[in-house]
């Protein structure tokens, strides 16, 4: 039994550094998050592995594991792609550490959920869009009333074909803004 827990440990982690540090890292960039996906990965695999192996519904896991994710992301704002690696990190440790499913479906399914992240995400599937958070010194008037217009003057100050931005916090007190930048590089 330890040596079959020990491969669904290097088996999650093996599958979890592909997706979190090969995909999203090497075409995101984003360090907190890989660590916060890598992280959680780490502790989703140990909680379920004790829960699986006790007397415990598979509705009361998934349970704990909502809480636990709704306790983890409510504090600040992250993209659509970045909520899905992190799922994807947490199906993996899910995954791996429920008893009762043979390593070879595992690995099968690992293999499926791996290739399918990095058929989707792809860059040539799709026109790569960065992001940036920025901090403005000031907040502008079009932040919030013509965010069409704010677009057009982030392009221009920035020098890139900005996409669209998001509001992440005004603050009146000390009048500065701080944004995330989504846009493509000028060609």
């Amino acid at each position: 039994m330890l040596i079959e827990l020990l491969l669904r440990f290097c088996i999650d982690i093996a599958a979890m550094s592909f997706l979190v540090f090969g995909l999203y890292y090497q075409r995101y960039k984003d360090k907190e998050l890989v660590i916060t996906a890598a992280m959680f990965n780490i502790f989703t695999f140990a909680v379920l592995t004790i829960l699986s192996s006790v007397e415990f519904s598979i509705a009361a896991g998934f349970g704990l594991f909502a809480i636990f994710a709704l306790f983890t992301l409510r504090s600040e704002q992250i993209t659509k792609t970045e909520i899905t690696y992190f799922f994807g990190s947490v199906s993996i440790a899910l995954i791996c550490s429920v008893q009762g499913t043979t390593l070879p479906l595992v690995i099968l399914i690992l293999l499926f959920v791996l290739l399918g992240a990095y058929l989707i995400d792809h860059p040539k599937m799709l026109k790569s869009v960065y992001a940036i958070k920025v901090t403005l010194d000031r907040i502008d008037p079009e932040a919030l009333s013509n965010p069409e217009q704010m677009r057009v003057e982030l392009s221009s100050r920035l020098g890139v074909d900005v996409m669209y931005f998001q509001i992440t916090t005004l603050d009146y007190i000390n009048d500065m803004a701080r944004i995330k930048v989504f846009y493509r590089k000028v060609e």
